[in-house]
């Protein structure tokens, strides 16, 4: 079977199209047909995969995207949190890239969504948001850093490398997240000395 390429499972191209979506449009526009067009799956799909629906949808998006950018996070802090903080950098170049810069932190998105299902959505977030600062703080402690500084540490980290993608985005440019993670980087390095 040369040059042939297998598409994924239906239920896993209309997860991945939510996810896209998500990011893309915040939870608003998770809309079946919109994840349906995206994934190219037939109509039955949603009742047969998704017997919860739209909101089973949305809510399987935010997941799996929390746990892979999380899975990515935690991967990474194995080798310090400066590295860490370089392949939080990496991983968003990559998303903003494929995305011409049209896709930002699905999290995000529910966080500042105010429609209904963003506000459904918001007590997920917040787990995600927390798992993903735990783990940097950890790798900062792990490095020398005191547990106090580390968390705050942390908590920047965050607001400043998800407020760059956003710029990333305005701008259509890495820079601010290059820029982000520079300054991060120094300051990390600072705290543990």
């Amino acid at each position: 079977m040369t040059g042939s390429i297998t598409k994924p499972p239906t239920r896993q191209r209309m997860i991945d199209s939510a996810v896209q979506l998500l990011r893309e449009r915040g939870a608003a526009g998770v809309t079946i047909d919109a994840v349906l067009t995206r994934s190219e799956a037939p109509r039955g799909s949603v009742y047969h995969h998704f017997p919860g629906g739209r909101n089973q949808i949305l809510t399987e998006a935010l997941q799996l995207a929390g746990d892979t950018i999380g899975g990515i996070i935690e991967s990474a802090t194995s080798s310090g949190s400066r590295r860490a903080l370089e392949q939080f950098r990496n991983m968003w170049a990559g998303f903003l890239a494929q995305s011409d810069f049209n896709a930002g932190c699905p999290a995000v998105s529910v966080a500042v969504g105010g429609s209904p299902e963003d506000e459904a959505l918001q007590p997920m977030a917040t787990q995600i948001f927390t798992r993903w600062h735990s783990s940097i703080a950890a790798a900062m402690v792990a490095d020398g850093i005191p547990e106090e500084r580390a968390a705050q540490l942390a908590t920047v980290a965050l607001a400043t490398i998800e407020g760059a993608v956003i710029l990333c985005r305005v701008h259509k440019t890495l820079a601010p997240l290059d820029d982000a993670v520079a300054v991060m980087s120094e300051m990390v390095a600072y705290a543990g000395r």
